[in-house]
């Protein structure tokens, strides 16, 4: 008889963002009169920018024709979107980074879970804590991360290292070595992050102990303070040690649309295999390429007009987030966040569970955002709203919560 893998029965619960959702539904069923404000998952409300319609236009007439017509695309994605990638994220940085060390794929969530499958199982995996739930829900799906502790809500084999307001939600150097470290910066769910100088640090750390750095910049397009890195890249050293996912869902506003990218540098290497290399079978075998049409968009994304309109969406968005910020931090609440990145991380008034303050803004102010504990033990107390709605919802949104 057939097994299954069991190391999915050992998941605590469903999704975090499923179990929101279920619990939004349900909510919505009993009270089909109440209007739900969500400022929950981190999805994007804005439509695409003019620019990219363009180039989705475009694109969808070449696949009419057999002339322009395109069918699988190349293993690593179409040589146009790559290049536009290394000049605008990289050599424009001074990073060097080469349009063949790009990988495009259909999302950075896809590229955070499926990039531990080339490190051994015997690894063990460093993250912050809170921290995104998919790097370590995919680590526990292929079992390196041993068994789950309920009451201290842990895995036995994961290192965390805590990010909380005593040390200014920034992680410190581990005292057990880690093999891979999970390191999201502009972070989510607290929208804090580090100096360059801080992340120098933890290049010089990961080549000193011999571990890489999986470094996921998903919310680097929401940097505003100019000491804060756009890419591990540009610290010295790390392309011997670091991974570099991104994404254009919140750049660009592809949730829908799914394209993102990963990097692996070809000087990244354990002993003499290259985990370039790894990647490029990896990729190759399981993965036959984003969409033609969704790549010319991501092209278009890098066009003058692009940059233009996009820099336009993401203001829209921050202008969100300084709203919520200041409102809630006149209201009383303990607020972080909200400057580098489009997440507010309050702490929950009240001695208040994550969860409790959860129903309670749901049932009383009909607001939805997601409880800290979900993304770690660390994140108990904790509360996170995303700016990601419409101007005017978050706006009702903020006034239904300040009147409780």
């Amino acid at each position: 008889m057939y097994q299954v893998n069991d190391n999915y029965q050992k998941l605590p619960g469903s999704y975090l963002f499923s179990t929101i959702g279920k619990k939004v539904n349900a909510f919505t069923e009993a009270n089909p009169e109440k209007s739900i404000i969500r400022l929950g998952i981190g999805d994007v409300t804005q439509p695409l920018a003019p620019a990219i319609i363009e180039a989705l236009h475009k694109a969808v007439d070449e696949m009419a024709n057999a002339e322009t017509f395109r069918g699988y695309a190349p293993d690593l994605g179409y040589e146009f979107l790559r290049s536009a990638i290394a000049k605008n994220d990289y050599e424009a940085r001074g990073c060097n980074i080469t349009a063949d060390e790009i990988f495009v794929s259909d999302g950075a969530k896809s590229d955070s879970g499926n990039i531990q499958e080339i490190f051994s199982v015997n690894n063990k995996i460093a993250v912050c804590d809170p921290v995104y739930p998919v790097y370590v829900d995919s680590n526990a799906m292929a079992g390196r991360t041993g068994t789950y502790d309920m009451a201290a809500e842990k895995w036995s084999n994961v290192i965390y290292m805590p990010c909380t307001r005593e040390n200014n939600f920034v992680p410190e150097f581990p005292k057990e070595t880690p093999d891979i470290i999970y390191l999201c910066l502009p972070n989510n769910p607290t929208g804090t992050t580090v100096t360059k100088a801080q992340l120098q640090e933890w290049v010089d750390y990961a080549n000193k102990v011999g571990a890489v750095i999986i470094y996921d910049g998903a919310y680097e397009a929401y940097i505003s303070e100019e000491d804060v890195a756009h890419s591990i890249y540009e610290c010295e050293g790390a392309k011997t040690c670091a991974i570099e996912l991104k994404s254009f869902s919140k750049n660009a506003g592809f949730t829908g649309v799914r394209l993102g990218y990963a990097v692996v540098p070809k000087e990244l290497k354990c002993g003499e295999v290259s985990l370039h290399s790894m990647w490029a079978r990896r990729h190759g075998t399981k993965f036959n390429g984003a969409p033609y049409i969704v790549q010319r968009a991501g092209e278009a994304v890098y066009s003058e007009a692009g940059k233009a309109q996009l820099k336009e969406q993401v203001a829209y968005y921050m202008k969100n987030a300084a709203t919520i910020k200041n409102g809630l931090q006149d209201a009383g609440y303990e607020v972080y966040g909200g400057v580098n990145a489009p997440y507010i991380w309050l702490k929950t008034p009240e001695k208040m569970t994550s969860w409790e303050f959860f129903d309670y803004l749901l049932e009383n102010a009909n607001v939805v955002g997601t409880p800290g504990s979900g993304f770690g033990p660390s994140g108990e107390g904790y509360f996170r709203l995303t700016a990601f709605g419409s101007y005017e919802n978050t706006v009702a949104a903020l006034e239904r919560i300040k009147a409780l």
